[in-house]
């Protein structure tokens, strides 16, 4: 297994926190990890290679909570997100 980076950029955890929320949405269950494409500066880009992430959500409680909202829609997710993203930790797998 490899070397695991905890996200800490507000700019990246945004997209992160919004791409969790999709995902949610799209497959109806919380995800254990996310995809993301990578960063491209300059030369051609291989859509199909992706960085690999980990999400860990510290309390069942709060997993439970989201999971709940799932059926209630996009801004329902997002709210419950957004009040519990102290608690969802995105790690970058190297």
């Amino acid at each position: 297994m490899g070397e695991r980076i905890k996200v800490t950029d507000a700019e990246k955890l945004a997209l992160l926190y919004e791409r969790f929320r999709d995902v949610c949405l799209v497959e109806k269950e919380v995800w254990k990890e996310i995809f993301m494409p990578r960063d491209i500066t300059q030369g051609p880009v291989r859509t199909n290679v992706q960085d690999r992430y980990d999400v860990e959500i510290d309390d069942p409680a709060i997993e439970d909570a989201l999971d709940a909202n799932i059926p209630r829609g996009s801004q329902s997710l997002a709210a419950a997100i957004q009040e519990y993203r102290a608690n969802i930790s995105f790690y970058r797998k190297t």
